[in-house]
This record gives structure tokens, sequence and C-alpha cells, in this order.
């Protein structure tokens, strides 16, 4: 298996469990378990991160086109209402 299918494979799995502890936190009753599972998150987040620049240096992942900064103004804007 290459380089680039192994970071790919990596980043779709850090994705799928970002996506599964905001379910637990957004449902979580427990304070200190909520917490707990939100550095987990964060941790998480943080390897999503550094794999992502990884891939990207590597040419494996090319990002949409950054939005202008109007667009994201206006985004924004929209959900600070």
């Amino acid at each position: 298996m290459d380089d680039k299918i192994m970071v790919n494979d990596a980043l779709a799995s850090v994705k799928s469990s970002l996506t599964t502890y905001a379910n637990v936190i957004s449902e979580c009753a427990n304070s200190e378990l909520r917490t707990t599972i939100q550095q987990i998150r964060n941790n998480c987040e943080a390897s999503q991160y550094e794999l992502f620049t990884l891939a990207q240096s590597k040419g494996y992942y090319k990002p949409a086109i950054m939005a202008a900064s109007q667009d994201v103004q206006q985004v924004k804007t929209q959900l600070g209402s």
C-alpha cells in the first residue's frame, strides 16, 4: 500500500472519529466524562491537522479553493444572527 492511500485512509478515519466524538459530547450528561471526551476530541483534531498538513505538503490532498474574505464574512454574519 502506498503512502498516499495510507494517509488518506488515516484522514478519513480521523474525520469519522471526530464526528463520533461530537455526537457523544452533545449527548453526554456526565460533566467529567464530557470534559474527558472533549479533551480526546481536541487531541484528535490536532492529529487530523498534522495529517492534513502532511498530505497537502506531499500533494496527496488538495483542498477546495479558498473562499473570498467577503464570502467568509457573510457566512459569519449569517451564523452570528
